[in-house]
């Protein structure tokens, strides 16, 4: 495996062998699109290639986390571009992303993704979280809005789309491409792994509504709507994925893995062996006939959320929360991870998409 040092050298030489785009800066905006499933509109953040102008701001800026510089207003660099749909994390949002996006973007993509509700921050609870049908349903309506919209339409090029997603989010862009899970085996995980983070979120008896804490009842996953659960929502539109730590990986049927047709790249963040078992995707790689796996060494499943202020991780621990939301499980620092991330995730989708364009 190359060291993530050599990892660096190879993508700045990739991009500076890269033909110079048309985009000045990295484009924000974030839009509605109606949802006749949800009944309301999703919130959904665009990145894109933008020419000079517009006002910077920071995305996904907190007193946590530190935000990602693009700029709001700015029009969209002229001609097609492939689009990578996104899908966060649970109990995250999608501007959490943004540090990826960058990346992206100045390669020339664009990246759009919802905010997931009733798995957002501050909205989120274990009733919802297993409702992957949801969240596809979900991405398959940006895609079909931004294909769609007069104003986007011209800057997309709809025969080359690609999914990213993280967590939750790997699990729902998988469950996309056409892998299909079983309730029974994801509730005898749990059973047989009620240490794993998702298990302790059902059995928690806590969730979040408006911003606010509130008391749940335990999840019984076997009351979950089986037939939801289990049904395809394959999106053929969708090409070639990225799924970083995808959850539920204990769940996907195998059948169903095997009859996937399109390119993927998995993501385990820490070293062969030492990943958690309720994101360990070496089985979705080795039985997707076209998957792939890449580990990313000295990093834990939080290494993915943006770089915490100096004041993060203890504004965490003031709130009481239990997740070591800006720890990363050794000496390699946040930044140098998400270095290595962006250069193998941004890599992948250039060799799949920038041929074709």
């Amino acid at each position: 495996m190359k060291t993530w040092r050599h990892s660096l050298a190879a993508f700045l030489l990739l991009v500076s062998a890269l033909p110079v785009l048309a985009a000045e800066q990295v484009g924000v905006r974030q839009i509605e699109v109606q949802s006749p499933a949800r009944g309301k509109a999703l919130s959904v953040t665009i990145w894109y290639p933008a020419e000079a102008g517009g006002a910077e701001t920071l995305v996904g800026n907190s007193s946590i986390f530190a935000g990602t510089p693009a700029f709001v207003g700015a029009s969209p660099a002229a001609g097609r571009h492939p689009l990578i749909l996104l899908s966060h994390g649970s109990g995250a949002r999608v501007e959490t992303m943004a540090w990826l996006a960058k990346p992206l973007v100045e390669a020339g993509f664009i990246v759009a993704g919802p905010n997931h509700p009733g798995t957002t921050s501050g909205d989120s609870t274990p009733a919802d979280t297993p409702k992957l049908w949801e969240r596809t349903e979900d991405l398959s309506r940006v895609l079909t809005a931004l294909s769609a919209d007069p104003q986007w339409h011209p800057f997309i090029n709809s025969d080359q789309v690609g999914a990213l997603g993280f967590s939750l989010g790997g699990a729902a862009v998988l469950d996309l491409v056409g892998g299909r899970v079983s309730l029974e085996a994801y509730a005898r995980y749990c059973e047989a792994f009620p240490d794993m983070a998702d298990c302790v979120w059902f059995a928690g008896r806590r969730g979040f509504v408006s911003g606010a804490q509130v008391a749940v009842e335990p999840l019984d996953l076997r009351t979950v709507d089986r037939t939801r659960y289990e049904q395809s929502n394959r999106d053929a539109r969708v090409r070639f994925a990225v799924l970083v730590d995808p959850s539920m990986a204990r769940a996907f049927d195998p059948q169903s893995l095997k009859a996937i047709d399109i390119p993927l790249l998995f993501v385990n963040q820490g070293e062969a062996g030492k990943v958690p078992v309720s994101v360990a995707a070496d089985d979705l790689a080795r039985l997707t006939p076209y998957g792939s796996l890449i580990h990313i060494p000295q990093a834990v499943h939080f290494s993915f959320l943006p770089e915490c202020k100096p004041d993060g991780a203890k504004i965490l621990r003031s709130l009481g929360d239990p997740d070591a939301l800006c720890a990363d499980g050794g000496t390699r620092p946040r930044s140098d991870i998400h270095a290595e991330l962006a250069d193998r995730v941004t890599q992948s989708f250039i060799r799949q998409f920038d041929g074709q364009r």
